[in-house]
């Protein structure tokens, strides 16, 4: 399975670099294994910050509102129970809560081929001989001229500090190494930029079965 490659300055590659099969021509009849996937990565990346007070914690109330009897009224200890208004809240967040989903690696390397071949599939995928912009205008010069737009995804075997730099301003670009690939930066990407030492390395850790 061919895909466009490019020089590193942008024209056409004379030989069209190749996608292993088995990881990026997966056929995909059930989207429920990326989903499940998708989703534990939006929960393992959750803060949990919703927190709220229970009638120990608002201040105030310490005061009987009257007393116990003779006023014909039910008998209350405090202005900060739960079912008065300004009052405590009984079953809310602590900040305690654990969101995390947990999901075994072979399930994730399913997913992520599958979303790799969905990006095949649809021309997302493009090859680099290398990537060594060292500015930010050269790296949006060099996606500009190959056709590259939108969210792009760029995988290269190292992040080196000229990289970050060079594109750590452009909003819409992400940088990353083959081994933290995932299926959300993949399903989210528009364009995704491969260099071809970046690919051996997603094709070894993906290939064959495992």
């Amino acid at each position: 399975m061919a895909t466009p490659t490019y020089t590193n300055s942008g024209d056409k590659a004379s030989t069209a670099a190749k996608l292993d099969k088995s990881v990026f021509g997966v056929e995909v009849t059930n989207h429920e294994v990326i989903k499940g996937v998708y989703d534990a990565y939006l929960a393992n990346g959750r803060d949990n910050l919703a927190v709220v007070k229970t009638r120990g914690l608002v201040s105030g109330g310490g005061r009987k509102p009257w007393k116990q009897k003779g006023t014909g009224r039910a008998r209350f200890g405090s202005s900060r129970n739960p079912i008065w208004r300004g009052g405590g809240i009984v079953f809310g967040p602590t900040g305690e809560e654990n969101y995390s989903k947990q999901v075994n690696t072979k399930t994730k390397r399913l997913a992520l081929r599958q979303a790799l071949s969905l990006a095949a599939e649809a021309g997302k995928i493009v090859v680099l001989e290398d990537f060594a912009a060292t500015k930010t205008a050269e790296v949006a010069s060099l996606l500009n001229k190959v056709g590259v737009n939108g969210r792009v995804l760029i995988a290269v075997e190292h992040k080196t500090d000229e990289l970050v730099l060079a594109t750590r301003n452009l909003s819409d670009v992400k940088l990353v190494q083959p081994a933290y690939l995932n299926v959300y930066d993949v399903m989210n990407a528009d364009k995704i930029v491969l260099t071809n030492v970046a690919l051996d390395h997603i094709t070894k850790r993906l290939g064959g079965d495992k």
